[in-house]
């Protein structure tokens, strides 16, 4: 039915080559809003049952439901994850994956007790109305109508919504046992007859197929009678039979329902079929990625402003402020701009332009951001206390520490929006690179950059944004807790002297093996003050052309929060006891 209403042969195959993957992370978004919708229609039900709708008001109460529901979430997280690749290794590494998995257990069990309480229901549309949420929401929007439109737009829609739902089902399926009865006796001369085995099998759907025998068996795909595509399969015990798509120019594989075996040994066989899957179009993970980042995103800004109401007051009035400073948009446009601007510039690296496209993009998006970060806390923090801006605040009430941690996460809302807006856009440079590259190279765009290369390479750029925004995260904090005592431009040259050094630490604690005491410890001292950068550093990844897995962005956010917490500690304990008077 879908494919029916695409219009795609009608457009040129470069353009859908592009919009390709646009419109799987349009469709993402879209997902996500009708997943929030869900979330929010489920929500505004249970608050208003008023045992569940007042839990948030009763502080004892609410303690005993998100312990409870903590502890449900964890066993549930550890049972289903236990001995996958989510939750593997040992020692150190295990530790910290579980310890990821608690908090965020923790984190999904405060939720589920804020996010149906009466209050947040009431403050669902004020909140999407103002402050960060606001723009994103717009982008959101925009986003999901390219979702919607795209369908008209994309090759075999129906096979890509196909594709998601055989996503949950991909993987190791379980192995198919058949008793292959030995031979008749008879005329030796005779051929063996073959034994029908029920067996259904997608060609397009296989990432591995194994078949093992204890006995010699030869199978086929096709009926022994039909020679035309009849292609033989030998099976024995010691050489069992592994199939992978693309392994062979001749493939004996087809999509079938059945499989025909012959039994050539003088006792019956045990036929073992082992097998693999993977979606159609294995593409479609980028939709439900997109939706879990747009439900985290939302959720996260909720919960906070229904659990720490004062906190949240700063931090929109701290949102509000820097979203209208100059240098937040002109950060913006020249952002954009330039992203826009390194498809086209030669870099002449011989065939390696989309790497520096990317390495250049991601530098280019944390720079711009610690830099309005590190304005933005010395405008909102330094320039209030000189200006004693801060005195009025806290003469209201909310005390010093929310009006730290309120600073701290308004400025990091403004950072995530920036880092929306031009990952956006980076993200759709690097998808059409593969094509202008082609281009330029006098090579066919349409056969060199299929749509699944400009996916792939657009892809690969999300876990380097998510370690730079990460950074970026950890440098606000150091910047919020040097706003508390000094002015701006010190809090410049600090920031950028950690920079340099947190990019510096393993070659400097590599340098300072071996040599004088004097030069291990000062070493040693520094990897451990300063923050490690280079462990939220993708460009080796990129230069290698390796995958960042998902493993490795969990402990790098277990870092970056624990440096995080660190830092606004450092925050508190210096504005405690400064006079704002």
């Amino acid at each position: 039915m879908f494919d029916s209403l695409s219009f795609a042969e009608s457009l040129p195959p470069r353009f859908i080559n592009w919009f390709m993957p646009v419109w799987l992370t349009g469709a993402g978004v879209l997902l996500g809003i009708v997943l929030l919708a869900v979330l929010g229609g489920v929500c505004f039900v249970l608050s208003r049952v008023p045992a569940v709708g007042r839990l948030a008001e009763c502080p004892q109460r609410r303690r005993v439901a998100m312990a409870i529901l903590a502890v449900l979430f964890f066993a549930g997280a550890i049972g289903s994850l236990w001995g996958s690749e989510l939750l593997s290794g040992s020692g150190q590494d295990l530790l910290t994956q579980v310890g990821v998995i608690a908090g965020l257990c923790w984190f999904t069990a405060l939720s589920s007790v804020y996010l149906v309480s009466r209050r947040a229901m009431g403050d669902l549309l004020p909140a999407l109305r103002e402050g960060v949420l606001f723009p994103i929401s717009v982008i959101a929007l925009c986003l999901a109508t390219v979702g919607i439109i795209g369908v008209l737009l994309v090759r075999e829609p129906g096979n890509m919504l196909a594709s998601l739902i055989d996503l949950p089902y991909a993987g190791q399926q379980t192995p198919v046992v058949a008793k292959i009865p030995a031979p008749t006796e008879g005329d030796e001369l005779a051929e063996p007859e073959a034994v029908e085995v029920p067996f259904t099998v997608h060609i397009d759907k296989v990432q591995q197929l194994t078949l093992e025998s204890d006995q010699r068996l030869v199978l086929s795909f096709t009926p022994p009678e039909v020679k035309q595509g009849y292609y033989a399969i030998n099976v024995s015990r010691d050489e069992p039979y592994i199939w992978l798509p693309g392994s062979s120019v001749n493939s004996p594989m087809v999509s079938v329902d059945t499989l025909y075996v012959r039994n050539y040994s003088e006792q019956a066989a045990t036929l073992t079929i082992k097998m693999t899957t993977k979606p159609m179009h294995p593409e479609v993970r980028a939709i439900l990625i997109a939706a879990i980042g747009v439900v985290v995103l939302f959720s996260l800004y909720f919960v906070q402003r229904a659990a720490a109401p004062r906190l949240s007051a700063v931090a929109l009035a701290t949102v509000k402020s820097e979203m209208n400073q100059p240098l937040y948009l002109i950060m913006l446009a020249l952002g954009v701009f330039a992203m826009v601007a390194f498809i086209f510039f030669p870099y002449h690296t011989f065939g390696e332009d989309i790497k520096v496209l990317k390495d250049s993009g991601l530098k280019l998006i944390m720079v711009m951001a610690i830099i309005s970060a590190v304005w933005a806390a010395s405008s909102s923090v330094a320039d209030e206390i000189e200006g004693r801006t801060a005195l009025t605040v806290l003469s209201k009430p909310i005390g010093r520490r929310s009006f730290i941690i309120g600073k701290f996460v308004g400025i990091n809302w403004t950072t995530v929006l920036m880092f929306v807006v031009l990952g956006l856009v980076l993200m759709a440079a690097v998808a059409y690179k593969p094509i202008y590259d082609a281009r330029e190279a006098s090579q066919d765009p349409d056969e060199v950059a299929t749509w699944q290369v400009c996916y792939t390479e657009m892809a690969s750029t999300v876990p380097g944004l998510v370690l730079a925004f990460l950074a970026t995260v950890v440098l606000t904090g150091i910047s919020v807790a040097i706003s508390t005592r000094l002015p701006l431009m010190a809090n410049f040259v600090i920031c950028f002297a950690i920079y340099v050094l947190g990019h510096l630490t393993p070659t400097i604690v590599q340098s300072s093996l071996g040599r004088f005491e004097v030069v291990r410890f000062v070493g040693q001292l520094i990897a451990t003050v300063l923050p490690n950068l280079e462990l939220l550093n993708s460009e080796a990844a990129i230069a290698a052309d390796k995958t960042i897995p998902a493993s490795y962005l969990g402990l790098a956010f277990a870092y970056c929060m624990i440096y995080t917490v660190v830092s606004i500690l450092l925050s508190l304990l210096l504005f405690e006891d400064r006079d704002v008077a």
